[in-house]
């Protein structure tokens, strides 16, 4: 029987399959991939190292619709700031994909790669190595729910007849606009959280006291 002359699988066609499987169902098999792609599942695991391998590949797609930080000459808090609107971009476009990627370590080096880069860029700029995991971590939990959010409807606080709840019921009827929830919601967020990175590397700064701790940041 003569081969055929494109490859039947490849790791964008498992990508896909896999991409395609979550937005539809949110989750994937590797066997429901398989009858998706037209191939054994045992073809499928000789390209890939399993379900965690099959993670990773779905990890590096989202992360190319992520833009790269930083641009060069570019200062932390522009980088942090251009991060956190392409991160919720790419993932509310994939809103399944959050569980997947979250409930796994990360390890492509595609990904990591772009996470040297951000520790370098705040490292560098002076935060303490020590707080900055802590503090991505807190930044990109907040992207991510933020992601979710713009699923969610628009109204999410509806205060039906018989309930009291007036002050509530005004803070709702004082928003600027009636529609931008999510939006309004993200842009206070990232500001709110690029503020307290901004106190962070103030109090770095400080000079260290005669009993060797940092004098507390005027607020």
């Amino acid at each position: 029987m003569a081969r055929p002359r494109k490859a039947l699988l490849d790791l964008e066609r498992i990508t896909q399959a896999a991409l395609d499987l979550v937005d539809e169902t949110g989750d994937f098999t590797v066997p429901a991939m398989a009858r998706r792609l037209g191939v054994q599942t045992a073809s499928i695991y000789h390209h890939v190292d399993g379900r965690s391998g099959i993670v990773e590949l779905l990890r590096v797609r989202l992360g190319t619709r992520i833009e790269a930080v930083p641009v060069e000459g570019q200062s932390w808090e522009p980088a942090l700031r251009a991060f956190a609107y392409s991160y919720r971009a790419a993932f509310a476009a994939h809103p399944h994909l959050v569980p997947l990627l979250t409930g796994a370590p990360v390890q492509a080096p595609e990904v990591l790669a772009t996470y040297e880069r951000i520790v370098v860029l705040l490292e560098s700029a002076g935060f303490p190595l020590e707080v900055i995991m802590t503090a991505l971590t807190a930044f990109e939990n907040f992207v991510l729910g933020a992601a979710l959010d713009l699923a969610a409807p628009e109204v999410m606080w509806a205060v039906p007849d018989g309930v009291r709840a007036p002050r509530l019921a005004a803070a709702l009827a004082a928003q600027p606009t009636a529609t931008g929830r999510a939006d309004r919601a993200f842009d206070f967020g990232v500001t709110v959280l690029v503020e307290g990175f901004r106190a962070l590397l103030a109090q770095a700064r400080q000079p260290a006291g005669p009993d060797g701790t940092q004098a507390a940041v005027d607020s």
